[in-house]
């Protein structure tokens, strides 16, 4: 048996081969590009590479051109946690001496020793790639746009309050183009102040804004001309300079999360999980999305259901020592997943009533916290779509819930 190990770098790689017994068969440095590549395939070749019995991989990464390239056919792929592959890196030398073919030698030696410990990666469809792709870009421009938004606000404290009091009513305030054409129109308190009537509702007409418009001027219209503390006229014209900035940054990262939101409704409802995923309460298409990038779709990739809890960090996890044990929640866990899940949890209490009187009893019976007991759902839920995956069974509310449904009713 020959493994492989890689160590990955922006523009290069090293390469390590050894058989069973640890001995180092080759080594190779190649280039980040087709070429380099082409010598890796061709030097896996030369050692028994072949589709019935691919050489497998380790490597500390799990995107890009090269994983994609060591994907082909059967072979099997471990991304190894770099922490996981420092601690291993001690085991060969206690000098602490590190250096990138050494790497790849630890790398390769993990498979020999210990291959059963770790999970290749999943062998998931390309519409689920795809899906995976849209959804994390699309929760990374919720973010950007709601750290953008922060941003603005904190600005807009220092020196322009009336614009927050004006936003205030309106839902995702900041994010509103409204709120935009109203900055543009007026970056200082002084300039809104004297907007008028008309300045007002043509702002609100170019944010595209059908009704209520000239009851909304006349409130903007009170609000700018209230009583307001004000900054020095010189700093005020430089704090609406940065607040453009700041709201030309905030406008491309709203643009970018609504694109992306309309790829992955296009894209999500292709995957045949997709309606059993949509069955369960509180998941809609771009969280629905979130959790099958999460997941995947290969049925293998977890032993049961635990392994997806744990995988979540929704389980509990179990510290014991001698006479003291302690069970926390889990530290180590799919992040994107883990946020999914809250927010999963929280909009099923509201839809589903087995989910709100679960929520309820480890509230009331067993003393949780919010948070304790929205975890204790989403990893009820969670183990409950696992089944549903496995089985092509869509989500009923009476074989989920038996006894919360009973004891409600």
């Amino acid at each position: 048996m020959i493994y492989c190990g890689i160590d990955w770098a922006e523009k290069t790689h090293d390469v390590a081969l050894v058989d069973d017994t640890g001995q180092l068969l080759a080594k190779r440095h190649i280039t980040d590009d087709a070429v380099g590549y082409r010598i890796l395939l061709d030097l896996l070749a030369e050692y028994g590479d072949t589709e019935e019995n691919p050489i497998p991989v380790a490597i500390e990464t799990s995107r890009g051109l090269l994983v994609t390239v060591l994907r082909t056919g059967k072979r099997q792929v471990f991304a190894i946690n770099p922490m996981a592959a420092a601690r291993y890196r001690d085991r060969h030398s206690v000098s602490r001496k590190k250096s990138d073919p050494g790497d790849a030698l630890v790398l390769a030696n993990i498979l020999r020793t210990d291959m059963h410990a770790h999970r290749p990666l999943p062998n998931d469809s390309d519409l689920a790639r795809a899906v995976a792709v849209l959804a994390r870009a699309q929760q990374d421009a919720t973010w950007n746009r709601q750290q953008a938004a922060n941003q603005l606000r904190s600005l807009l404290r220092e020196y322009y309050p009336a614009a927050l009091a004006a936003f205030e009513p309106w839902k995702n305030s900041l994010c509103r183009p409204e709120a935009h054409e109203l900055l543009k129109a007026a970056p200082t308190p002084a300039r809104a102040a004297r907007l008028t009537r008309t300045q007002l509702q043509a702002a609100l007409k170019r944010a595209g804004r059908k009704r209520g418009i000239e009851a909304e001027a006349e409130r903007l219209r009170e609000v700018f001309r209230a009583d307001w503390a004000q900054q020095p006229p010189l700093i005020e014209d430089a704090l609406g300079k940065q607040m453009l900035a700041l709201l030309v940054q905030l406008e491309a990262a709203c643009t970018a999360a609504d694109d992306l939101a309309e790829a992955v409704e296009e894209t999500f409802p292709q995957h045949p999980d997709a309606e059993i995923i949509l069955s369960f309460p509180g998941l809609g298409v771009q969280l629905g999305a979130r959790v099958l990038a999460e997941v995947g779709d290969d049925r293998q990739r977890f032993a049961d259901a635990r392994g997806l809890k744990a995988y979540a960090g929704s389980s509990p996890v179990t510290r014991a020592s001698g006479k003291k044990s302690s069970i926390t929640r889990r530290w180590v866990k799919n992040n994107r997943l883990n946020h999914a899940g809250y927010l999963w949890a929280f909009s099923a209490i509201t839809a589903s009533p087995g989910a709100k009187a679960h929520y309820r009893r480890r509230r009331d019976n067993h003393g949780d916290w919010h948070a304790a007991a929205q975890r204790n759902l989403f990893n009820r839920m969670l183990g409950q779509l696992y089944h549903c995956l496995q089985k092509r069974q869509l989500f009923d509310e009476n074989t989920a819930f038996p006894a919360e449904l009973a004891v409600a009713a």
